[in-house]
């Protein structure tokens, strides 16, 4: 064998090294981690993140649950007036309870969405539809289902939902 012909021969199993190594890189998917690193974890969702963090919640979303999570975005907090936002801030137990306003006990995939009233973490109940693909909770949209977490999953939503006031 010439060294021409032992280089060419180098070159080549090493280029076919990197392509089997870019391949199985591409195929393997990150492991799903629980739902609060999975909030911290998405761009989308770091105002939630901020909130979750703020609020005390993010070692209940580390616990095993299963709990779904109705996700609001960045642009659905953006729609939330400031003075709204500075009143959350001032008050934790109502950041708390907005917040958990968006969580319901189990995991409940899209496709499993019935149309009917759900009990969230605070108590108060959700109107969950669902027509074909598209699923709603209360007035707001899912835009992105379905996010797998290991103690749960995770719905993205475009807006913020009230709760209603506790009497």
């Amino acid at each position: 064998m010439t060294s021409s012909t032992l280089i060419t021969t180098t070159r080549r199993a090493v280029l076919a090294a990197a392509l089997v190594a870019s391949i199985v890189g591409c195929a393997t998917k990150p492991a799903p981690v629980n739902l609060a690193d999975t909030i911290a974890s998405t761009p989308s969702l770091s105002t939630l993140n901020s909130l979750v963090n703020q609020a005390g919640l993010t070692e209940t979303l580390k616990t095993p649950g299963p709990f779904t999570v109705f996700a609001p975005n960045n642009d659905a907090f953006k729609a939330v007036p400031a003075k709204t936002m500075d009143d959350l801030a001032q008050h934790p137990e109502k950041l708390k309870s907005l917040l958990t306003y968006h969580v319901i006990p189990g995991k409940t995939m899209a496709a499993d969405v019935k149309n009917s009233d759900v009990k969230t973490l605070n108590s108060a109940k959700v109107a969950l539809s669902k027509a074909g693909d598209f699923v709603t909770i209360e007035s707001a949209a899912v835009t992105q289902a379905d996010i797998a977490a290991t103690n749960g999953v995770l719905h993205l939503v475009d807006a913020v939902l009230v709760p209603p006031v506790k009497k």
